[in-house]
């Protein structure tokens, strides 16, 4: 590995969520460690949700959907739970090496129906299974398309390896180009998305750099995905990074009621936090 990488510290948090001003709420995971040695190693994970990014300054992150793989793709325990004011804390015992995956990926409904001359959108916290309760009697025209959340971390013991980046099918997912735990300040780092299983252009990707509240400018940058689903990523300074890709918004697909007769847009995101290291 170039530049004696492994020998250092690094670490990629990855959590969903869908891309928002610069003043608003940003979801992410962060391990405390990323890259490991060592045959009986732990690393512990904060989970929130904040302005600042990387600051428990607003509410914790749920984690009912936090799941964990080992290398060789068994589900591993996830240990300590713990959920505060401001954030949610656990850990994972990492008794393989490899690259690990911790995730929390949440599936949902959105969609509208007719009723009393009025649209209305389905409410939050719409799935599948509970999909018939939430639309009343009597409702008619109804619109439904399932949204899909994702937030992972990756985490490597030794030497790293790509087994779990395998894409499921469902949602945007990660297939990196450039290993997300083999990242230098001012060197070009690939990433290819998909979205459904399938390499998707013009999904929106946010990179927003870490300690907000100790700059004055955001220093957000804005990019699209190629035909190929792919991004290049130029980090100019160490630090960690927030990335969000999400599907492209659309009008009529806002918080309201969707104007009457539209058809809900498929809604999916993804959220990377990367440590970039210095060269």
């Amino acid at each position: 590995m170039k530049k004696q990488f492994w020998g250092f510290a690094a670490s990629v948090a990855l959590a969903a969520t869908v891309a928002v001003p610069a003043n608003a709420h940003r979801q992410w995971m962060m391990p405390s460690s990323t890259v490991l040695s060592g045959d009986d190693v732990w690393v512990t994970v904060d989970a929130a949700v904040s302005n600042d990014l990387f600051y428990f300054e607003h509410q914790p992150m749920r984690l009912d959907a936090v799941k964990a793989w080992a290398p060789d793709g068994n589900e591993a325990v996830i240990e300590n739970r713990s959920t505060g004011r401001y954030r949610s804390t656990f850990d994972v015992h990492l008794t393989k090496p490899g690259t690990w995956k911790i995730a929390s990926v949440v599936d949902g409904v959105m969609g509208s129906y007719d009723l009393a001359g009025k649209t209305e959108r389905l409410p939050r916290g719409t799935t599948t299974a509970n999909l018939a309760e939430r639309i009343p009697a009597g409702a008619t025209n109804v619109q439904t398309a399932e949204s899909n959340n994702r937030n992972e971390i990756f985490v490597t013991v030794g030497e790293p390896t790509t087994t779990l980046f395998a894409p499921t099918g469902k949602g945007i997912e990660l297939v990196p180009v450039t290993h997300p735990n083999d990242l230098f300040a001012g060197e070009a780092a690939t990433f290819q998305f998909l979205l459904d299983g399938k390499p998707t252009a013009g999904l929106p990707v946010t990179v927003i750099p870490g300690g907000i509240r100790y700059r004055d400018r955001l220093g957000q940058m804005d990019l699209k995905t190629d035909a190929e689903g792919k991004v290049v990523l130029t980090m100019a300074e160490p630090g960690m990074y927030w990335v969000n890709v999400t599907t492209p918004r659309v009008e009529g697909d806002g918080e309201g009621p969707p104007p009457a007769g539209a058809t809900p847009t498929r809604r999916a995101s993804y959220v990377a936090t990367l440590e970039v290291l210095a060269p």
